[in-house]
C-alpha cells in the first residue's frame, strides 16, 4: 500500500519533517516515491512552518494513497490557510 507520511530529518532536539509518498513497507526515513512538502514545528520568525503541494496530495489520494492521521491534519491546516483571505494591508 502507498502511504503519505512524515519522514524525520533535522538534528537531535530540532526536528524537521518531509511529507513524502512511500510504500508502507519502507522504513520511516527510507526510500520514498515523491516529496510533497515539509513541516517544521520549530519554525521561528519569518521561517515557513508548513508547505504542502495540495495538487499532488489530491493526485496521490485519487490513485489510492492513504494519509497518516498527522499528515491528514497538516493537509487540512494547509488547505484552510490557502483558502483564508489575506488580511488587508494597513495604510
Amino acid at each position: 500500500m502507498v502511504v503519505i507520511r512524515l519522514a524525520r530529518g533535522g538534528a537531535k532536539k530540532r526536528p524537521f519533517y518531509n511529507i513524502v509518498v512511500a510504500d508502507s513497507r519502507e522504513r520511516r526515513d527510507g526510500r520514498y516515491l515523491e516529496r510533497l512538502g515539509f513541516y517544521n514545528p520549530m519554525a521561528a520568525g519569518a521561517e515557513q512552518p508548513l508547505r504542502v503541494a495540495l495538487d499532488r496530495v489530491t493526485y496521490w489520494t485519487g490513485v489510492g494513497a492513504q494519509m497518516s492521521p498527522t499528515v491528514k491534519r497538516l493537509v487540512s491546516d494547509a488547505a484552510k490557510a490557502q483558502v483564508a483571505p489575506a488580511a488587508p494591508a494597513a495604510a
